[in-house]
């Protein structure tokens, strides 16, 4: 087996990274409440990991992020009904009711005290920052004496 076939099939850290998800898709991508899970797109740079969270139509208080120990979870619950009038009557009212769960081993090379942040435009965007020794260093001459 050659280097390169082997490096094929080794996953990556990036891969092991993500693939460790603890809520997995085992269940046919749906919460304990039946209602699908946000989309996730995961993305890496020199500098850091990037988690994209798509949840259109919550704002960033309906978001809980917490990170406990090297698990990240990501989770919200929202609830909502229409307000009725006095002089209304009510002949159907229908609730709706959101949640979701989603957790993340992170790697030790992660600086988990700088983790940010926000929600704008429907995505809800966690910046994960890498430990200066995880970030590649550049190439080094090294003189022959």
């Amino acid at each position: 087996m050659t280097l390169v076939s082997y490096q094929n099939q080794r996953p990556s850290l990036f891969d092991k990274f993500f693939s460790n998800e603890l809520e997995g898709w085992n269940r046919g991508n749906y919460s304990n409440t039946n209602t699908t899970l946000p989309s996730v797109n995961i993305k890496e740079d020199l500098d850091a990991f990037y988690v994209e969270v798509a949840a259109p139509g919550f704002d960033k208080s309906d978001f809980n992020i917490e990170l406990n120990n090297d698990l990240l979870t990501i989770s919200s619950e929202k609830q909502s009904s229409e307000e009725v009038k006095e002089d209304e009557r009510i002949t159907k009212q229908e609730f709706s009711y959101q949640s979701f769960t989603r957790s993340f081993t992170l790697p030790e090379l992660v600086e988990d005290e700088n983790i940010s942040a926000k929600y704008e435009n429907g995505i809800l965007a966690i910046i994960i920052p890498k430990k200066e020794e995880a970030k590649p260093k550049p190439i080094k001459q090294i003189t022959i004496s």
